[in-house]
């Protein structure tokens, strides 16, 4: 497996991970799944200091979904401006995802220290993990590269017929 950044030719796996989550998981408050006009859009605006990186290997399926170059995606990250008032310019907010049947190999962890690399190297002062309160294994995944505990909202979302709570972590770089 490697990370390395997502290009266009990544956009349909990126979705289809991105699509399972929605229908299935409380991993985002998304409800309705994203066209391929909309999976297009989001890897343009994820470009530059706010970056979209992939986890590839060697497909091994016929299920496995393929991005550029005929490599297998297994995840995906991106670090995403935190608001877009001027004064958090040096502030990112991070997304992970990894491929359901790929889980627990290590692949969300190096997506991340991937993000967290890359937003020293542009600069960045800080790094904020938004996480759906339920979702424990993003949150020990945050707080084993180094997030601290920042706080929780309290039923700000609601999907699935639940109100959903958003626990936020932080990384000063």
């Amino acid at each position: 497996m490697r990370i390395r950044r997502a290009e266009l030719g990544d956009a349909r796996a990126i979705g289809s991970i991105y699509n399972h989550e929605v229908v299935t998981s409380i991993a985002t408050f998304d409800i309705v799944p994203w066209t391929t006009s909309d999976e297009r859009s989001w890897l343009e605006r994820h470009q530059g200091a706010h970056p979209a990186v992939v986890a590839v290997a060697e497909p091994r399926s016929e299920h496995d979904l393929l991005g550029a170059h005929g490599e297998a995606v297994l995840g995906f990250g991106a670090l995403s401006p935190y608001r877009e008032r001027p004064g958090y310019a040096t502030t990112v907010e991070d997304s992970v995802y990894v491929d359901a049947r790929h889980r627990k190999a290590g692949i969300g962890r190096a997506i991340l220290e991937e993000l967290i690399r890359l937003a020293s190297a542009h600069g960045f002062h800080t790094i904020i993990a938004r996480i759906g309160g339920r979702n424990e294994a993003s949150i020990a995944l945050h707080r084993a590269c180094g997030f601290e505990w920042v706080g929780v909202e309290r039923e700000v979302g609601r999907k699935h017929g639940v109100w959903l709570d958003v626990v936020e972590l932080q990384r000063m770089l």
